[in-house]
């Protein structure tokens, strides 16, 4: 079975967590993004402070990408924020092939990137065999 990495927005992180856990359930590796939330810690940072954690989640997740065989992208709605754009650029560096849950994006730039939109996870197991 193939490894996938989600990538998304904190904004659908308890949605992006229950697809994560649906892959697993299904057998598959899946390596998730450090959702992190506005908390009493994150706000007790010094900005300079802030820049290394932020610094240390980015390669995290760029790791994480390396790793994965697939990216997946919860994208609800279509939307994509700047990080989920990074991410996503990292992984055409890298020639991982990218699905995503909607296909609805006005960026015509990121949007060609998509090899497939998939409503499931099992629909995305089905195209991973």
């Amino acid at each position: 079975m193939k490894s996938i990495v989600i990538c998304g927005s904190g904004r659908f992180k308890k949605e992006a967590r229950e697809f994560a856990s649906k892959l697993k359930k299904l057998g598959v590796i899946v390596y998730e993004p450090y959702f992190h939330g506005r908390d009493e810690e994150w706000d007790k940072l010094s900005d300079y402070r802030k820049k290394f954690v932020a610094l240390g989640l980015t390669h995290d997740h760029f790791y994480k990408i390396r790793m994965a065989d697939v990216v997946f992208l919860y994208n609800k709605g279509g939307y994509c924020g700047n990080s989920s754009t990074l991410e996503l650029g990292y992984a055409v560096a890298l020639g991982k092939p990218i699905y995503v849950l909607s296909d609805k994006d006005e960026e015509l730039c990121r949007k060609v990137l998509f090899r497939e939109a998939v409503k499931t996870p099992r629909e995305l197991v089905r195209k991973l065999k």
